[in-house]
């Protein structure tokens, strides 16, 4: 869904005009004329379907008159390595428990890396990706674009200094049905908060650079379950942080059809002197017609701007986090740049980790919970995070009440 829509979408204006254009809107104005004559060329697509190979490749070629080449199967990524092995970056947007694999395979090539959110889903995956970044000197930029949402901007570099330090927090991002029904065929090998609530764990770690200390978590399975899809509907997740806050995040992907808008979401923060709230589904923006019902939209994220030869260009906070990632690898590979030098302007692989030590530790104790409610054993299993690893606190397991998931330090 995202590879086939937002980043080939983004792709295409690259190749049509390069970085420039988008520079200013991340804050990256500074080498606006350093980067402004790097080309792009999108040599390859991969998909698990030679049907959706061919149609993203045909998709390039309307808006570009470029054609990448399509490959398509089980590990299409090392199809493409092989006929391009001087290939510098990897996009990756596979489903969220595959993202791994690919990553490694293009790092052991030399490629620097573009991924979805979340990076991977455990923490032994995410220590193998950044000491093979590491080894080769390579970018992983994780696509983190609600930090580049105006609202967001706003909250991080002025509303949080007003509100004083960070009491507790709410983050909810609901998805449709559609999602977990029909369009992805993987949900039961992930889970709605694995899926969606990387975005705001990311956010906070973005507002505060706080780690976390302590988590508990609960999951219902309700609806899907009629589908005979064994998975999630919605996961509910608390953590606690080293600088006191304490933040709940709401995920599901059972909103009904009907909603009237693409997803619902929005978070709050509660400081010592002050509240921020933002909602990310209803900007003010409604309409509606006859037959057609209600609607909202989020005309941030992306939209087209009208050129004058009537195609469209595409921009947004949704482009923002893919440019920056670009930009670092551009300024290393075209102005001679240092890794170190450029960490500072895009979603590291580090900043990854974090996220992922928390859906890591999710998983554990949401199953758990699961299992315990379903016993009438109530929901008493957290996680606790800290420089020995994570630990998950079970009373109900009398022989092994801290059972460590995790060794080294978050």
């Amino acid at each position: 869904m995202f590879g086939g829509d937002v980043h080939l979408r983004a792709y295409a204006d690259l190749q049509r005009a390069g970085l420039s254009s988008n520079l200013g809107r991340c804050g990256l104005d500074k080498w606006t004329r350093d980067l402004a004559g790097v080309e792009f060329d999108l040599v390859a697509v991969a998909t698990r379907s030679e049907a959706s190979a061919q149609t993203s490749a045909a998709n390039f070629k309307e808006w570009t008159d470029h054609e990448p080449k399509a490959y398509h199967g089980q590990t299409p990524w090392e199809d493409v390595l092989r006929d391009f092995p001087d290939l510098d970056v990897m996009a990756v947007s596979t489903p969220d428990h595959l993202h791994t694999p690919v990553i490694l395979a293009a790092l052991e090539n030399g490629t620097h890396v573009i991924t979805e959110k979340p990076m991977c889903l455990n923490m032994q995956e995410a220590d193998q990706i950044i000491e093979a970044a590491n080894a080769k000197d390579l970018v992983v930029g994780v696509d983190m674009h609600k930090r580049y949402d105006p609202d967001h901007l706003r909250v991080r570099d002025d509303i949080s200094q007003r509100i004083g330090d960070p009491v507790y927090g709410l983050a909810v991002l609901e998805e449709p049905l559609e999602v977990s029904t029909s369009t992805f065929k993987w949900v039961e090998d992930s889970d709605p908060f694995s899926y969606v609530g990387p975005h705001w764990t990311d956010l906070f770690w973005h507002y505060y650079h706080s780690k976390p200390v302590a988590l508990s978590a609960v999951g219902q399975k309700k609806r899907l379950i009629r589908d005979g899809i064994d998975a999630y509907d919605a996961v509910q997740v608390r953590v606690d942080y080293a600088n006191g806050m304490s933040v709940h995040y709401h995920n599901n992907w059972i909103n009904p059809d009907d909603f009237e808008g693409p997803v619902n979401q929005g978070h709050e923060v509660v400081g010592a002197d002050g509240k921020v709230e933002s909602d990310q589904q209803y900007r003010g923006f409604r309409f509606w017609n006859q037959g057609g019902g209600s609607h909202t939209a989020n005309n941030h994220f992306t939209r087209d701007v009208k050129r004058p030869d009537g195609s469209f260009a595409y921009i947004g906070y949704g482009i923002d986090s893919l440019t920056v990632c670009l930009t670092a690898i551009a300024r290393m590979k075209h102005l001679g740049e240092s890794r170190d030098a450029v960490t500072e302007i895009y979603p590291t692989a580090e900043d990854g980790r974090i996220t992922v030590a928390i859906l890591h530790a999710a998983q554990e104790v949401r199953d758990l919970n699961f299992r315990y409610l379903t016993e009438g054993k109530g929901a008493p299993v957290t996680a606790r995070f800290g420089e020995d690893g994570i630990t998950i606190i079970d009373p109900i397991n009398e022989e092994q009440p801290f059972r460590k998931i995790y060794e080294k330090a978050i």
